[in-house]
């Protein structure tokens, strides 16, 4: 245990010194903030704006408020959500420079056991990605609140914080994965860039799902990314939904929430958070039976 954890330790340390791969793995953040900001942002409010003002009595001005609010507790939802795909990311380039720097080869002769050293990766992902998504949610919400939101109640905090630990170890035994199917730095930059491209469209982030094509959908339904932004997004928006659409037909709320990626439907069925947060787990779970798979066959073949 106590090898596990200075091994870990090392990790997190040399992950959390490098200042540009801690840059980097909130580089898709940042994207999505300036993307809301200055282009998708007033296109979701007066989305809303319009259709709340065709219903007879509403006040505009706490319409126009609440669409505001609206559209960025959605958003600071799927920055949660990215945040552990990419943080993890970039964890496992301190992994991807121990082998090429020929340090993975000097641990391994060490008298510790393969999967110690894996699992002190892997922990040293999760870790990062839970602090780092924790501090972003404690960001997030506390600009919200400065705009008038409501703060979250502590049990809502506690939900979240459940989510965050989930999430983040669903992209944890991921990337080890793909860290381990990349071996060079040049092979982990390409599939860093990929990813990064493709996960704020896989979470329905860029564009709500129900904005794509079913087939598209379909695919995005594939991945865990999207499942991890609907539980955030349907815990952190539970009562500033209730207070804009407040008067609304329920018929109204249901469709808007499947279309933003509120509620997901599979197979003609609604998901729950549970059955979400159930998915990301199983999720985790398989990938980390599939890196064990990987890592005893590199061992037989002397590989990684």
């Amino acid at each position: 245990m106590r090898q596990f954890i200075t091994l870990t330790g090392r990790n997190l340390k040399l992950y959390l010194r490098d200042k540009g791969a801690v840059f980097f793995s909130l580089l898709s953040m940042l994207i999505v903030i300036g993307l809301m900001v200055f282009f998708l942002g007033d296109m979701s409010v007066d989305s809303i704006k319009d259709a709340l003002g065709a219903m007879p009595g509403r006040d505009a001005e706490a319409d126009a408020k609440n669409a505001e609010l609206l559209v960025l507790v959605w958003t600071c939802a799927g920055i949660l959500a990215i945040n552990a795909v990419t943080v993890t990311l970039a964890v496992y380039s301190v992994m991807i420079k121990d082998k090429m720097s020929g340090k993975l080869g000097s641990i391994y002769t060490a008298p510790i056991s393969r999967g110690v050293i894996t699992g002190s990766y892997i922990a040293a992902a999760w870790i990062a990605s839970v602090l780092i998504c924790g501090i972003t949610l404690a960001l997030t919400e506390g600009y919200c609140v400065t705009e008038g939101l409501e703060a979250f109640s502590f049990a809502t905090h506690m939900k979240l914080l459940g989510m965050i630990m989930v999430n983040s170890f669903a992209y944890a035994t991921f990337m080890y994965i793909a860290a381990m199917i990349a071996g060079t730095e040049g092979a982990w930059s390409g599939i860093g860039t990929v990813i990064g491209t493709l996960v704020g469209f896989l979470g329905g982030i860029y564009l709500p799902i129900g904005a794509l094509s079913e087939t598209i959908g379909n695919l995005m339904k594939c991945t865990p990314v999207i499942y991890g932004t609907a539980m955030f997004r349907e815990i952190m928006m539970e009562d500033i939904l209730q207070e804009t659409f407040d008067g609304i037909p329920r018929s109204f709320v249901d469709e808007y929430e499947l279309e933003m990626g509120v509620r997901l439907e599979v197979f003609d069925k609604l998901l729950t958070t549970g059955q979400e947060v159930g998915l990301l787990v199983i999720f985790g779970l398989v990938f980390l039976v599939a890196g064990v798979c990987m890592l005893k066959f590199g061992k037989k073949k002397d590989r990684y």
